[in-house]
């Protein structure tokens, strides 16, 4: 067994890994950027190492956590055995993986050429092609130029689906649904995919809009055992983002289940693969089809751990160290139900942006069947630097019903403040009808959208403090207006944010954070991504609605544009954010550059009419 362990990365799934390190007596060896100095993994570890020097403090993903040649040096200076990537970061690089192995330490995943196999999208598909496994309508060719992509869309029909090749986790993917829209959404997924993969090829695939996403955990060793541990359904997502996931899938028949736990099965023995791994399909009228192939251990996998029964970071542990799984396929069985809910620092329906700030409270639901995954405490503060997970809550019930009814109760007793989080919407979306039926595809919550607004608004109304306040939502009456339409006049407690305060208020018909003087932020309103005004007013002055870096200028000054028009691209917490014209007009002058780091409320950029 390992005797000592790097973990190369933050957050909850570090703290997973240095806990289940700690109960095989592996000794930890945490690294933190500036940013997460007092983090949670760097105070478990046996020993925290900073990814930076005195006086040269670094915050950014690059110069830390991705910083591979500073992560090997302080492995190899801490005597490290092996390096644990967690998900994220460098867990699907090749290179990385190579490059571990060439020091003489250990990788804890498959190797390098397991990674470079299915690290490519387009590869990976050529190879399940070749082994049978059903496949979409698309394109995955070596030409990149636009014309080509273009052209190949157009055969495909729209709605088409943009997909960076060496992607992951959601990031570098939009669907299109028309071919003017092509030539934009294309520029926007390269640029995501340079930023986080150092590789901007992509994919086209037809996109289809009912799909269910369905994955198969599957374990292999060494000595060539593969086995599969179910299935997993994650089809509750927002912008590829997985949000809510459950294991078993509900509503497959034995015999799909079977035959897509043998098409991963024989996946995953087709490039000689060892550790942990998902195999992804798109599940639709009772045809799987395959997605990719995600080289890691995954978000969701405690739902598999749940109804399994076992700790597959140990598992991954054990088959680094040369061991052989610890089971066969015939004594994995199902226990019973398992969900998961995935808490992010972001605001409310329906901008969903990015939240950063101080966890002034934070109280983690506790029940025998509620497991919660977390990095972060009170006082702990959320960066722009890295993703928005807070952590998990995860709940297993001894069928579906039962599950789903104590994730409900579970985010209900969740409390944070300080920050907005999307805990609420989660539940929301939990108790509604067709959740509940396991009614769920890709497409759940743009076609349930006025049930989960409902559903909302009844979880807000069962808040002791809401009720009490419920009479003073009167005097908000008059602000209707533009807040007409699906997600207008909820009720909800937010969590108030400015420079000078924070507090509570009851919020009759806003949806986003308002300054404690009781006036909205113009950057949190609604509104604020297509740079419209109040009451839909035409807006002037184009302001950030989220802090973040500017990595893309669509205008310079004197260019008239359109109303819908892209100004700039903003990233925040690893995604992307395009503000648009509200109005036909004029670039009257700009006041950011690319690169600039941006404050909420900070003005970019003026617009005349």
């Amino acid at each position: 067994m390992i005797k000592s362990l790097l973990i190369a990365n933050r957050g909850e799934i570090a703290c997973h890994i240095i806990r289940t390190a700690r109960r095989l007596n592996i000794r930890t060896i945490a690294i933190y950027s500036a940013a997460d100095r007092q983090a949670l993994h760097a105070q478990l570890a046996d020993k925290a190492v900073p990814l930076y020097s005195v006086g040269k403090e670094a915050f950014s993903a690059t110069d830390t956590y991705l910083n591979h040649a500073l992560i090997l040096e302080i492995a190899k200076a801490e005597g490290a055995e092996a390096i644990h990537p967690g998900y994220g970061f460098l867990s699907e690089n090749a290179g990385i993986a190579r490059k571990v192995s060439d020091a003489g330490l250990i990788f804890v995943g498959p190797s390098a050429d397991a990674i470079a196999a299915m690290g490519s999208k387009s590869q990976a598909k050529q190879l399940m092609s070749e082994a049978g496994v059903p496949q979409l309508p698309g394109y995955h060719g070596a030409d990149q130029s636009v014309a080509t992509l273009q052209k190949h869309a157009d055969e495909i029909a729209y709605p088409v689906l943009i997909k960076a090749s060496a992607g992951g986790g959601g990031r570098g993917m939009r669907v299109v649904q028309s071919s003017s829209e092509f030539a934009e959404a294309l520029a926007s997924v390269k640029r995501e995919a340079k930023a986080a993969f150092s590789d901007d090829q992509v994919l086209l695939e037809k996109y289809l809009p009912n799909a269910r996403h369905v994955e198969i955990q599957v374990f292999s060793d060494s000595q060539g055992n593969c086995i599969h541990l179910h299935e997993r359904d994650c089809s509750i997502q927002r912008r590829h983002q997985k949000l809510i996931e459950e294991a078993p899938a509900p509503g497959l028949t034995e015999e799909t289940r079977q035959a897509m736990g043998e098409a991963a099965v024989n996946a995953a023995k087709a490039i000689n693969y060892s550790g942990a791994g998902t195999v992804e399909f798109l599940y639709q009228d009772g045809e799987f089809y395959f997605l990719e192939m995600n080289t890691r251990l995954q978000v969701e996998h405690p739902v598999t751990e749940f109804i399994t029964g076992l700790d597959l970071v140990e598992w991954q542990l054990r088959v680094a160290s040369g061991e052989a799984l610890p089971a066969q396929q015939d004594d994995i069985k199902r226990q019973g139900w398992a969900m998961e809910a995935r808490i992010n620092a972001e605001s409310g329906a329906p901008d969903f942006l990015p939240s950063t700030g101080t966890i002034t409270h934070l109280a983690w639901p506790q029940d025998e069947q509620v497991r919660v995954d977390a990095g972060f405490r009170s006082g702990d503060r959320i960066s722009v630097y890295y993703d928005s997970l807070l952590g998990k809550v995860i709940c297993h019930g001894s069928c579906r019903e039962e599950a789903a009814a104590r994730l409900s109760a579970a985010l209900a007793q969740l409390k944070i403040v300080g920050i907005d989080h999307n805990a609420s919407y989660l539940g929301a979306i939990v108790d509604t009808a067709a959740f509940r039926r396991g009614d769920v595809t890709t497409a759940f919550l743009q076609k349930h959208h006025e049930a989960i607004a409902a559903s909302l608004a009844t979880r807000a109304m069962s808040q002791p403090q809401t009720r009490a306040a419920a009479s003073d939502t009167a005097s908000l009456t008059s602000h209707a207006g533009h807040h007409a339409g699906d997600w207008g006049a909820l009720n909800a407690w937010r969590t108030q944010q400015s420079e000078a305060s924070r507090r509570y208020h009851l919020d009759a018909l806003y949806l986003s954070p308002r300054f404690a003087g009781g006036t909205p932020s113009p950057a949190t309103l609604p509104e604020a991504l297509s740079g419209a005004g109040h009451a839909g007013e035409a807006q002037r002055h184009i302001r950030a609605p989220l802090p973040g870096r500017v990595i893309a200028l669509q205008v310079k000054a004197g260019d008239k544009v359109e109303a819908g028009s892209a100004l700039l691209v903003m990233e925040a917490m690893k995604m992307e954010h395009t503000l648009r014209a509200s109005h036909d007009g004029v670039i009257a002058e700009l006041h950011c550059n690319e690169g600039d780091m941006v404050q909420p409320d900070q003005l970019l950029m003026e617009l005349d009419a």
